[in-house]
């Protein structure tokens, strides 16, 4: 019951000088819209190099709370600082930099259906680059290929794709620049099984290969399981528990009981890589 009475939001501030280096850290965000208030008080701290995973139940303001980190939802009170910097005291020259250090993955893709997924994926480079067409066209294929869309997929529009390949097409532009954070909102909403766990694997070898730190919204409790190395959970306005999910297994609060504890939580802790001890897991994958 200690849990209950004391939620853990997530901050690792401290005096240990073994603490973990935070790139995004949030403290008192307030955000609504109109009457509706959506953050109270809101904390929270993203380590370095890590998955997080964020979830909580429809209306808790996930996509609300990533949109206000990267600049694109007034927030009414509170401080955001990414990667060292405060967001509101920034000039113009200052934002900008600092916004190329980062990709975004919006639900569905959002890809510009007027352009091909190569011209998508050269967006963030015609913005912040000054760079020849030839040499766009060139990285662009790279991305292409990056994120495991055949070559022949770069000069398809976005209507001519499945749903997967336009989320990997949308990766592909997140990843235009080589980003130090990733954001992604609901990577694999609306997949397949097999697809979305293949789309968690690319994350994760993703985040491997490029040294990425990723705040992941999701819903995909498979997802969660795969590749998070820790999950926030929103309700009530603000951060109600930063941990594993062992640790939030052991979280005394009625959602995150039935989220975790419930018959799709268990289904997807005993299906979960991270939970097949490492004898078996290579067996299994030498079969």
């Amino acid at each position: 019951m200690a849990d209950a009475a004391v939620p853990d939001s997530g901050p690792d501030d401290g005096a240990d000088g073994d603490a973990p280096e935070i790139v995004i850290k949030v403290r008192g965000l307030d955000t609504g819209f109109d009457e509706q208030q959506i953050h109270k008080g809101l904390d929270l701290d993203v380590r370095r190099g890590e998955i997080l995973g964020v979830v909580g139940g429809s209306g808790t303001g996930k996509s609300v709370l990533m949109r206000a980190i990267i600049g694109l939802q007034p927030k009414r009170a509170g401080s955001i600082e990414v990667l060292g910097q405060d967001v509101d005291n920034l000039d113009a020259a200052a934002a900008k930099d600092l916004r190329r250090r980062w990709g975004v993955l919006f639900q569905d893709g959002a890809l510009f259906s007027s352009l091909t997924v190569a011209e998508n994926i050269e967006v963030p480079m015609r913005e912040f680059l000054d760079l020849p067409d030839a040499l766009m066209d060139e990285l662009a294929g790279f991305k292409v290929a990056m994120v495991g869309l055949p070559v022949e997929a770069g000069p398809k529009f976005p209507s001519e794709l499945s749903g997967g390949m336009r989320k990997r097409a949308g990766l592909g532009r997140a990843l235009s620049l080589d980003p130090q954070l990733l954001f992604l909102d609901e990577p694999t909403a609306g997949l397949d099984p097999i697809s979305a766990a293949a789309f968690d694997e690319l994350i994760a070898v993703l985040k491997q290969t490029m040294g990425l730190t990723v705040f992941l919204i999701t819903h995909d409790l498979d997802t969660l399981h795969a590749i998070c190395d820790r999950v926030a959970v929103l309700a009530d306005g603000k951060v109600l528990k930063v941990g594993t999910i062992a640790e939030l297994r052991g979280f005394d609060h009625p959602w995150v009981r039935e989220y975790f504890g419930g018959p799709r939580g268990r289904a997807a802790e005993g299906t979960s890589p991270k939970t097949t001890p490492e004898p078996a897991r290579k067996t299994a994958e030498a079969v």
